[in-house]
């Protein structure tokens, strides 16, 4: 034991940053403890435990009493003498009841566990301090596994009693290592470290100008505050700090990638996106679509390569901008790609690319997925090669070793979070200088999401719908409404108009009280007979083959009704349908509902969009459906969607690793967001390679942390 002891101090004393030290070399943690730290909360190093910040604090200055609980009470601080303990029960139901007195009234205090350790300390004589949370047995108060220090003891130490609270599990809780144990622990390490251990990372100048906290002294705040003042300066400093950094690290990256990255050199605009635009653009451009038409051209004229999110809610015309984009790469002489995600998808945007190029001979386009044949394929792999093909659609197919261009100039990338990042990047290898890359998304992002996740990619956003689209009218009905629901849809089908209704399981589940397709499509059967209506299925577990027939069919306008699980979520395109049903509408997210919904109001008729349910509904399902009732605009519905879920569930969020934020909210700290990106932003722009005297904490503290891409600004 002497011998690790030893060893320990030894090793710490070695590492040029004790932060590093694994966790199980702190005083009070040992080899067993650590190893369930590490299983549990992921603490494997000094600094994972640093980092692991308080829920919140127990005021113990603020002493009530028990006539003030009622129903509403939540956690409680007493003070009192125990009048009586005793254990009682048998085996399981064994426990620990005391009794709890003070000049108001009585309560009842239980344990179950530890009974022995808790019957040692009570002592009738002594006053205590009682603190815990309230629960309600028969209709009397009392407080399970209440944390209690005696009066005497708390007045001989004298320290603080803002007690942070950490989080923890029932399987450290059951080691002995619960919130209070954590805390020591902590209390522990903050003892070991120095200033030097923690050192600056935000310069001088823009500490003083935001009255922010130094560093050192914000670690120790954050977890004992010596009233709730300094915890919240604490919290501010660290909350910037997190902004900050990841801004930094994204401008490098960015700024980097724009001046330093060769790129291919679109210098012209010339006759083949002339004709286009002047005689056989279908309808006039939005000015949003002006707008990021420029930037796109901006961008492919610098010389660098383009790197640019366009996001655009549903209906917003990006397959129009793709085309305009990839006409002035076909004009510069150069190959361009559209990658999609789904074959459907994929021939969806062949046969819209075919359709407005229809009068334009000489721009050959193609598509490449895994379905097709392989005489068509190699025929199509020979003319890529040899340039003859200048648009190239597809799936991930595209990626393919096989998969040859002669000079690929621009890469589109479509519903890009459907990509894992290396798949993207396999298409930038695609020729000896990397091609134009352009990314884009049907699911808006809301702007603090996009600063932190896509910050390093340049992005446009259209925010506005072509001329003619009506506004899409969405209701709610409850499953009593169905008949009416029923009458209306036939009464649109009569009007020559077609309808979607959409299911979320196709499998009898035992959990979950919802209509399968199946059962759906019966029932659907049963108000549309066939000998009268004409219905399509389409769901995840048909061939391909099959899905391709029933979805063709729909879109002919052979079938009126298009009975589907959320396969139909992207990429298809029926100007015809006039209404969208979701049944079980609780059991989708918000962003799933407004993309589904996106299917209709694709022509110049009046479409609606009916959430069904039934009368029993959670409060967040109640709040995602009256957000859709209450608007169409995308972006606000994506701000929502982070607000409910956070930015973990949402779609588009960076696939080459999670949001690893610890103290920050993308919903709550805006302002600090908006601060630290404008404060990053005028620091990489004015000392790009951090080489100033002030800026050296800043740069010593990145490299580090061995996160940033130096390799790019050097």
């Amino acid at each position: 034991m002497v011998i690790f002891a030893s060893t320990k101090k030894e090793i710490i004393s070695n590492l040029a940053d004790i932060l590093e030290s694994p966790i199980e070399y702190l005083k009070g943690v040992g080899p067993l403890r650590g190893d369930t730290l590490r299983k549990e909360l992921g603490i494997f190093t000094f600094r994972d435990l640093l980092e692991h910040y308080p829920l919140r604090y127990i005021d113990k200055t603020q002493v009530s009493t028990i006539s003030q609980i009622d129903f509403q009470t939540d956690y409680i601080q007493i003070k009192g003498r125990f009048i009586f303990s005793d254990i009682v029960g048998e085996k399981r139901a064994r426990r620990l009841v005391a009794r709890f007195r003070d000049n108001t009234g009585i309560i009842e205090l239980v344990w179950f566990q530890g009974i022995s350790w808790v019957q040692k300390i009570i002592n009738l004589d002594d006053e205590f301090l009682v603190y815990g949370k309230v629960s309600f047995f028969n209709g009397q108060a009392q407080i399970s596994h209440p944390e209690m220090e005696a009066v005497k003891d708390r007045q001989q130490t004298g320290k603080s009693y803002l007690e942070p609270i950490y989080p923890t599990t029932e399987k450290l809780k059951a080691k002995n290592m619960n919130a209070r144990q954590i805390g020591k622990l902590t209390y522990t390490l903050l003892s070991l470290l120095q200033q030097k251990d923690i050192p600056e990372n935000i310069p001088e100048n823009i500490l003083q100008e935001l009255r922010l906290m130094p560093r050192f002294t914000a670690f120790g705040a954050i977890h004992f505050p010596k009233d709730m003042d300094e915890q919240k300066a604490a919290l501010r400093r660290l909350k910037f700090e997190e902004f900050f950094l990841a801004q930094v690290r994204l401008n490098i990256t960015r700024i980097g990638r724009s001046r330093h990255s060769q790129g291919i050199k679109f210098d012209k605009v010339g006759s083949i996106f002339k004709e286009f635009y002047e005689h056989h653009l279908p309808f006039s451009l939005t000015n949003a679509q002006k707008r990021v038409l420029k930037e796109i051209r901006q961008d492919t004229a610098r010389g660098h390569q383009m790197n640019r999110l366009l996001q655009g809610d549903v209906g917003s015309g990006k397959t129009i901008v793709a085309l305009l984009s990839m006409l002035i790469a076909v004009d510069n002489g150069y190959q361009c790609c559209m990658m999609a995600p789904t074959e459907i998808l994929a021939a969806q945007h062949y046969k819209s690319l075919q359709e407005l190029m229809k009068d334009m001979p000489g721009v050959n386009i193609a598509l490449l997925t895994g379905s097709v044949k392989t005489r068509e394929r190699r025929d199509i792999l020979e003319k890529t090669a040899a340039g003859e093909i200048q648009i190239l659609t597809g799936t991930h197919a595209l990626i393919e070793d096989k998969v040859v261009f002669k000079n690929l100039g621009l890469a589109i990338v479509d519903e890009q979070h459907r990509f894992g990042v290396a798949q993207r990047a396999r298409l930038w290898k695609k020729n000896s200088v990397p091609p134009h890359i352009l990314v884009m998304t049907a699911t808006p992002i809301p702007r603090t999401l996009a600063m932190t996740a896509y910050g390093d990619l340049d992005y446009s956003v259209m925010d506005e719908l072509p001329p003619g689209r009506q506004p899409i009218t969405t209701v709610h009905r409850y499953e009593t409404q169905r008949m009416l629901v029923m009458d209306f849809l036939r009464e649109e089908i009569h009007k020559g108009r077609q309808v979607y209704i959409i299911y979320p399981l196709i499998e009898e589940s035992e959990k979950l009280d919802y209509e399968n397709l199946m059962n759906g499509y019966e029932l659907v059967k049963t108000y549309f007979p066939e000998d009268k209506y004409s219905i399509s299925m389409v769901h995840g577990r048909q061939t391909p083959e099959l899905k391709e027939t029933n979805m063709q069919r729909f879109v002919n306008g052979d079938t009126q009704i298009m009975v589907s699980t959320t396969v139909i979520e992207v990429g298809v395109n029926v100007p015809n349908a006039s209404v969208m049903v979701i049944e079980s509408t609780e059991k989708f997210g918000l962003s799933q509902l407004h993309q589904l919904r996106g299917r209709v109001g694709r022509g110049s008729e009046k479409s609606y969009c009916i959430l069904m349910t039934g009368k029993q509904l959670g409060k967040d399902a109640r709040e995602r459906i009256k957000i859709m009732c209450a608007t169409n605009d995308g972006f606000m519905i994506a701000e929502k969607d982070l607000e409910l879920r956070g930015p973990g569930d949402i779609e588009g969020t960076r696939q080459s690793g999670e949001l690893n934020f610890k103290l920050v909210s993308l919903v709550a700290d805006r302002n600090i967001l908006e601060a630290a990106k404008e404060y990053a932003e005028t620091l990489i722009s004015e000392d790009e390679k951090l080489e100033k005297p002030e800026n050296a904490p800043l740069k010593n503290y990145l490299m580090r942390r061995g996160k940033t891409n130096w390799s790019k600004i050097s």
